[in-house]
């Protein structure tokens, strides 16, 4: 079972518990989400019919985040005019959890779905009263580094006298 939806103005092929980056939803949208709107539905495999209105497929938000960085070079020749600028474009993963078709509904599996868990945050470690930590740098064991030696100067040639 798959469906064909549209969202962000790209099209997606999804079945239960696939995940997909899409482009980014509104804020406000935590845990479920619908898709209204459904372009195809196959319930069989090489079978593809178009979707009715009593169409609807819904996922979990499992999190927000930015695609890798691609760099836009702008560059004119002969004119000494380069720019670079780099952009990262923000998308929301979502995994499909049911596609409902005129009154059947197909889920996904339970070993499929993923637990929307947000990411623990870095806490700083912070020493006990009891506790002190000393910052020393590590010392070294080995020979010590010699000094410089002192550059010779060169001496003036002197230039013989003509008579």
């Amino acid at each position: 079972m798959y469906a064909v939806i549209r969202t962000g103005g790209k099209q997606y092929r999804v079945a239960p518990g696939d995940v997909i980056r899409v482009e980014k939803l509104a804020p406000a949208t935590e845990g479920d989400f619908q898709f209204n709107e459904v372009l195809a539905v196959s319930s069989d495999e090489g079978k593809v019919a178009k979707a009715g209105n009593g169409v609807t497929v819904s996922a979990r938000v499992l999190g927000e985040g930015r695609g890798d960085k691609i760099l836009v070079f702008h560059y004119k020749r002969k004119k000494q005019y380069k720019k670079l600028q780099g952009h990262r474009q923000p998308f929301t993963s979502v995994q499909i959890t049911e596609i409902a078709v005129d009154g059947q509904s197909f889920k996904a599996d339970d070993a499929k779905l993923k637990a929307a868990e947000p990411k623990p945050k870095k806490e700083k470690h912070v020493a006990e009263e009891g506790e002190t930590k000393e910052a020393a740098p590590a010392k070294r064991s080995g020979a010590k580094k010699k000094a410089a030696a002192k550059k010779k100067t060169a001496a003036k040639k002197s230039t013989a006298k003509k008579k």
